[in-house]
């Protein structure tokens, strides 16, 4: 995806986790931040207690969904999906993406990989791997016209 394009439509889920979300519940409220992972990916799991950290200090400014982008066929068991999403506190929606379907429509080839729409669904900001928790930081908190905190 591109700077300044629009959020594709969370449409393809294998199954949603935690709570089912379109694009419509999502433009036009608050940003969002789509964050993709996979079950055999260790920076993800690394990363997630600062993703669940923004997730809660945001929660009433920014929307935060998951997406779960397998990288092989271990990664499509749905209950090591459920198991790792809960031992790792993922509450935000989950969209399973067994089949690649969101995955192509970002035309993400990353995870853990992260995404920032303002509120009217335009990327802002993308960036992919492990680091960087202070840069996505920084782009929220510009999406959001706040200062850093």
């Amino acid at each position: 995806m591109k700077l300044r394009e629009q959020m594709p439509e969370l449409s393809g889920a294998t199954k949603w986790l935690n709570d089912e979300v379109t694009k419509e519940d999502l433009i036009g409220d608050k940003p969002t931040l789509i964050h993709f992972w996979s079950v055999s990916c260790g920076l993800c799991k690394e990363a997630m207690p600062d993703v669940n950290e923004f997730r809660d200090e945001y929660e009433d400014e920014l929307n935060v969904i998951a997406v779960h982008m397998p990288r092989s066929e271990k990664d499509l068991d749905m209950s090591v999906i459920e198991a790792t999403a809960q031992g790792h506190d993922i509450t935000q929606p989950i969209f399973v993406d067994s089949e690649h379907k969101l995955t192509d429509a970002f035309e993400n080839q990353y995870v853990p990989a992260y995404y920032v729409f303002d509120k009217d669904g335009q990327l802002r900001h993308f960036q992919a791997g492990g680091g960087g928790m202070k840069m996505l930081r920084k782009r929220v908190n510009r999406v959001l016209g706040v200062e850093a905190k």
